[in-house]
């Protein structure tokens, strides 16, 4: 299925979280993010910002207890409203990868929206968290944004030494490859697949 519009809007509440995302693939980088987590509030900005991406995200959880269930399900939200906004994937470029650095870290990362949901995570933190935030939920993000978003997604850390500069190197390139990987290529008839699907 199509969709001519490229956009999505989703929502999700459980007894754990509440959840509502608005995705424009064809925006300017306009981010409007609360998440009630602030370190997450900066890294979606982020995708936002660098994937060119018009993103809104609300969300609030049982944070009293931990972290976990929000970030985990922001991820699953995320994930449904990239394939919906997504369509049927017409002329879309489909593959995407980005090295970007800062300061003392160089990460990577590659995305094929090939419709086959698979992570790999490279990504070793000398220090998990940041204030009382643990950076390690990211993986669980990433996670359930694949297996919503049916994309395969390699994130590889190259090196770095700051724990913050690690995991915003790491959402630069996810945005750079992702805005890659969904932009409009007119040369692509179809989908960009011998299978002709994804």
């Amino acid at each position: 299925m199509s969709n001519t519009s490229r956009s999505a809007k989703v929502e999700r509440t459980t007894s754990e979280s509440s959840v509502r995302v608005e995705w424009s693939l064809d925006g300017t980088g306009a981010g409007n993010i609360n998440t009630t987590v602030p370190f997450v509030d900066h890294m979606l900005n982020l995708l936002a910002k660098h994937g060119l991406f018009d993103l809104t995200v609300e969300a609030k959880g049982d944070t009293e207890i931990d972290h976990h269930h929000t970030v985990e399900d922001i991820g699953i939200v995320l994930g449904t409203a990239l394939k919906e906004a997504l369509g049927g994937k017409e002329k879309i470029r489909r593959f995407g990868w980005a090295i970007v650095p800062l300061d003392e870290t160089l990460a990577e990362v590659v995305v094929d929206l090939s419709g086959r949901p698979y992570l790999v995570y490279n990504v070793e933190l000398l220090h998990r968290q940041v204030k009382d935030f643990d950076l390690g939920l990211f993986e669980d993000f990433f996670q359930a944004l694949v297996s919503q978003g049916a994309l395969n997604l390699h994130i590889n850390l190259r090196y770095g030494r700051n724990p913050h500069h690690i995991i915003e190197a790491v959402f630069k390139a996810f945005a750079k490859a992702l805005d890659q990987a969904t932009t409009i290529d007119d040369r692509v008839s179809g989908v960009l697949s011998t299978k002709g699907s994804l």
